[in-house]
């Protein structure tokens, strides 16, 4: 690689990195993670870890891209009008986000159900509007609300229901260290509240494998 094609792929990346509206000159996640590098006694200029500073702001801004996201532009165009009143269930959805507490990974599974009263959405919108929640900093239980609420708001079914089952790394990296923990939360409206028999069917069939 020669040096101006060098300079031209380093400007590049600094312009990929910039978030948008931010004044030239202004200090970055980058610059932020180089001085976090210090104080934890490290050396930001050795060979392994020269170029962490900008892997961390890249991964940083895809783990919480969820806030440039609107579930309106994520649920639009796949609305659809049918005669259909059973239930529709998506479950296994894989989950990965962060805790807003210690900032570290919690990740696993969500299903996600509801029974549609004339209209249901594209099935491959559900695990897309479950991505853009998760990609912000969270609290499980947050979360899974989010997610029913959403759906509740945009096609207005008889009922929605949603579980996600996650491990936390703040828990089994650090404090309690419980290895095989797991945190299991539930968000039920509608008939998946008010009627027990809708509420088991829902259940079972997400422990069904």
């Amino acid at each position: 690689m020669t040096e101006k094609t060098a300079a031209q792929m380093k400007q590049i990346e600094d312009l990929e990195l910039t978030e948008p509206g931010t004044p030239e000159g202004s200090e970055t996640i980058a610059d932020l993670m180089r001085r976090i590098l210090k104080m934890i006694g490290e050396d930001p200029d050795r060979d392994g870890l020269r170029r962490t500073p900008e892997r961390f702001e890249k991964a940083l801004r895809f783990l919480t891209s969820g806030y440039q996201q609107d579930q309106e532009k994520v649920l639009n165009g796949a609305m659809f009008s049918v005669c259909y009143d059973q239930m529709v269930l998506v479950k296994d959805i894989e989950v990965y986000s962060m805790c807003e507490h210690h900032m570290l990974p919690f990740f696993g599974k969500c299903h996600v159900a509801y029974i549609p009263d004339k209209k249901v959405v594209g099935l491959s919108k559900i695990p897309r509007l479950v991505n853009m929640f998760a990609r912000r900093l969270q609290i499980q239980e947050r979360l899974t609300n989010q997610i029913a609420g959403a759906i509740q708001q945009k096609i207005n079914p008889l009922g929605v229901a949603v579980v996600i089952e996650a491990r936390h790394m703040c828990m089994v990296m650090r404090g309690v260290e419980k290895q095989n923990s797991q945190a299991v939360t539930s968000a039920m409206l509608g008939a998946f509240r008010e009627n027990a028999q809708t509420r088991e069917e829902f259940l079972s069939l997400i422990r069904a494998k």
